[in-house]
């Protein structure tokens, strides 16, 4: 009975286990055939979110811009530590004119992200900093001159 058991919770553990990778998938599935599906100066708004759904992003300064994103990972063999492994990274960027037509459509996959350039030039701020410190400034000046605020009431 003892030996019977042992087996049991031997074959238990054995049926559990798979020899099959587990991939995470995140975004729109099969967005690389989809996209196919959309056409420029013919499919609107309502094409698109039926077809894709809701987009992943919506450009923030202008709402005609949606972004769709497919990304599935696995991961790795056991000499790698089991790092994840990218398998697919598609990204869909479809642009729409004031009356909700497709006006611009680019899909960029694992290969042409990595020969995207990246700007170098950085945004400064004008005078943010300044304007920052200077109203500190301004408060801690009050604050000494008059510290119970009697001055400013009058």
């Amino acid at each position: 009975m003892k030996y019977f058991f042992f087996f049991f919770i031997i074959i238990l553990f054995l049926t559990n286990c798979t020899l099959e990778r587990v991939v995470r998938h995140h975004g729109v599935h099969f967005l690389d055939k989809k996209h196919t599906k959309l056409e420029v100066s013919e499919s609107n708004l309502n094409d698109v979110k039926k077809l894709l759904g809701p987009p992943s992003t919506e450009n923030a300064f202008n709402n005609d811009i949606w972004v769709y994103i497919e990304r599935k990972t696995t991961v790795s063999d056991i000499k790698t530590l089991g790092r994840k492994k990218l398998i697919v990274n598609n990204v869909l960027i479809l642009e729409f004119d004031k009356r909700g037509m497709l006006i611009n459509k680019k899909f960029y996959d694992k290969n042409n992200l990595n020969k995207l350039e990246i700007a170098k030039n950085e945004t400064t701020t004008i005078g943010k900093k300044k304007q920052f410190l200077e109203s500190i400034m301004q408060t801690l000046n009050r604050k000494i001159n008059d510290p119970r605020g009697v001055k400013s009431a009058r």
